[in-house]
């Protein structure tokens, strides 16, 4: 074979493994959007709880049941971790919130950890298995924190669930299609983009568009906190500041100033905030009609106030 025909050849092989690799892409998209790693706690569970199994809608969720230090809890709250996380990330909240008189609940989120499942549906299941963890709890008002991906589902949750008496909303998302595009690499086309998309609803048997926090927040009438770090990059403000214009109700959003995506809760200053807050929420007439303020009180802050 001449250099021409060797030029030729390797050329047409250059198009074929082109072709080959862009079919590939909205499979490998889908594939990425469905299953996060997984990544198992480790170590034994925090002082006061103990390792349960959790029924959820159709899997079996693996996570801890921690009791108050007080004789009698405030109420409980559930803890809800982010995507590619474990009930782990929750000992710091356990910490805290048992001290001050909360039974406390932390599980793995389907398809993470230890918990059963096979995709991630970003709330469109996980809402469901989060109502069915609520019904086992005797000790109201139930109070959701959650963070990125757990922070979609508690307000997802939370708009069609009237025993949510507050949700704590932590870099949340306002809507699948729009952070996951936005996350999507420089070479996914837009065609890729809506074909993994499509694949995706095939595979995790879920509809991406209603996936939708801020559409959510419309129906939401707890009170909700909304935090987000200023300079999130991955999730960006604007996705918290529409489910903030979204919610009718008593609501609050607290940018904080240099904190990246997963770094909004790193300042105890900003646990300060949500004690108060949620102090605020228990101490109004009728627990989960207002906040710390008048009913329907708009309240934005640019960073947790110092002390």
């Amino acid at each position: 074979m001449g250099r021409s025909g060797v030029m030729g050849a390797s050329a047409g092989l250059a198009i074929v493994l082109t072709i080959v690799a862009c079919a590939q892409l909205p499979a490998l998209g889908a594939g990425g959007l469905l299953h996060p790693a997984r990544h198992i706690a480790r170590g034994p569970a925090p002082a006061r709880c103990v390792d349960s199994e959790l029924e959820g809608d159709d899997v079996t969720l693996r996570g801890w049941r921690c009791r108050s230090a007080m004789e009698r809890p405030r109420g409980t709250i559930v803890y809800l971790h982010g995507i590619a996380d474990n009930r782990g990330s929750a000992t710091g909240v356990v910490q805290r919130f048992t001290a001050r008189g909360f039974d406390v609940i932390a599980y793995d989120s389907r398809a993470h950890g230890e918990s059963g499942g096979d995709a991630c549906t970003y709330g469109y299941f996980e809402k469901r298995d989060l109502h069915k963890v609520v019904d086992t709890i005797a000790a109201a008002p139930v109070i959701l924190i959650g963070t990125s991906l757990g922070a979609a589902v508690a307000l997802q949750e939370a708009a069609d669930d009237p025993r949510i008496a507050a949700v704590v909303a932590a870099e949340t998302f306002s809507d699948l299609r729009t952070v996951a595009s936005e996350r999507a690499p420089a070479f996914f086309t837009r065609g890729t983009i809506d074909r993994s998309f499509r694949l995706a609803e095939q595979q995790g048997r879920l509809r991406v568009d209603a996936v939708a926090p801020a559409a959510a927040a419309s129906r939401i009438s707890a009170p909700v906190l909304l935090i987000h770090g200023a300079a999130d990059v991955e999730t960006p403000p604007a996705h918290s500041e529409r489910v903030f214009a979204a919610l009718p109700g008593s609501k609050r959003l607290i940018l904080v100033p240099g904190a990246r995506h997963n770094q909004s809760l790193n300042s105890d200053d900003t646990w300060k905030e949500i004690e108060l807050w949620i102090d605020g929420v228990l101490a109004a007439p009728g627990v989960g009609a207002i906040a710390a303020g008048t009913p329907g009180a708009e309240t934005r802050i640019s960073r947790p106030r110092n002390r």
